[in-house]
């Protein structure tokens, strides 16, 4: 869910975009964005995809069953379109003819991608009741 309908309840061409982003990292790393865990840094897949692009070292987050040498390039460029769907500003998420256009490779320089949204996982802190009594307040939207 992009952040923007997510915090705001704003949905757009963009907001698909972004779930575009998610499925295309889940994808190629064989892992569910939902149940992504790295209990050590409490990041999601976004966070833990991020942290290896910035680190050079993407590819280690790619599927074991799909890593295959003659196909690192495309493998890298279907990441690299993810982090460019998956920016926390949906102004910064390319259009989807754009997403097109850079999965058949006709664009040939892609743009650096900025940190993504969700980057880490929020962790709900234990609700503690002194008097064991929880009031609830429904406001729409």
């Amino acid at each position: 869910m992009s952040p923007e309908y997510a915090m705001g309840g704003r949905f757009s061409e963009k907001s698909d975009i972004f779930s575009f982003g998610v499925l295309l990292l889940e994808i190629v790393s064989g892992r569910r964005n939902s149940s992504f865990c790295d209990d050590e840094q409490a990041m999601s897949l976004l966070g833990f995809a991020w942290k290896l692009w910035n680190a050079e070292n993407i590819m280690a987050l790619t599927d074991p069953m799909i890593r295959e040498p003659c196909f690192e390039m495309e493998i890298l460029r279907c990441i690299h379109v993810g982090l460019l769907c998956v920016q926390d500003f949906a102004k910064d998420r390319p259009t989807v003819s754009v997403v097109i256009s850079m999965l058949k490779s006709e664009t040939i320089d892609l743009p650096h991608p900025k940190q993504p949204a969700f980057t880490e996982r929020q962790i709900a802190p234990n609700a503690v009741s002194l008097n064991n009594v929880t009031f609830t307040m429904v406001q729409g939207r």
